[in-house]
């Protein structure tokens, strides 16, 4: 006698949804997780690059050069901050990257690295997939990726405005 009056396969489709709950679980896990690792090296590069750029202002407004000088330091603090973003978010993906080749949810480091970039900038078209269990990881580094871009937009803009009033001041200084 059969004890399960489902038949057999109701007990196999069970497991399998034991199964998948679990992978869930553990893809929830380690996104999560990389994803507080990920934020908090973000912010403690933004904030180390924001005392940088407080320091190099404050330097600035007291030493009274002429204007074209006062652009020539704006566009460079706003280009080493672009290039320091972009090797943040490398350093992010790289971290992203390792763990998907270290749980085995891509074959190499490279596809792993490709897929970390593609996910983590929300483009998706490389063609890779994760494997099934671990899918919910990549969409995971998907809104990771939203939120470590949205923190980088904001501060170049905050520089850039910090920057743009100090030229006012400037201006104003000329004029008068």
């Amino acid at each position: 006698m059969n004890p399960n009056p489902q038949g057999d396969g109701a007990l196999f489709e069970a497991q399998g949804v034991r199964s998948m709950e679990m992978s869930d679980q553990q893809s929830w896990g380690w996104g999560m997780s990389l994803i507080a690792l990920t934020v908090a090296i973000h912010a403690t590069a933004v904030v180390m690059m924001a005392y940088a750029a407080l320091r190099i202002r404050a330097r600035l407004e007291t030493r009274g050069d002429a204007l074209w000088k006062l652009i020539a330091v704006l566009i460079c603090v706003i280009v080493v901050t672009g290039l320091l973003l972009a090797v943040l978010h490398a350093i992010e993906c790289g971290i992203w990257a390792v763990t998907y080749w270290w749980l085995g949810a891509l074959d190499s480091s490279m596809n792993a690295l490709l897929y970390s970039v593609d996910s983590m900038s929300t483009r998706g078209a490389s063609g890779l997939t994760l494997q099934r269990h671990w899918k919910m990881l990549g969409a995971l580094e998907a809104i990771n990726g939203m939120l470590l871009f949205g923190v980088s937009a904001a501060y170049i803009f905050a520089v850039m405005q910090g920057y743009w009033s100090m030229l006012a001041v400037h201006l104003n200084r000329k004029t008068i």
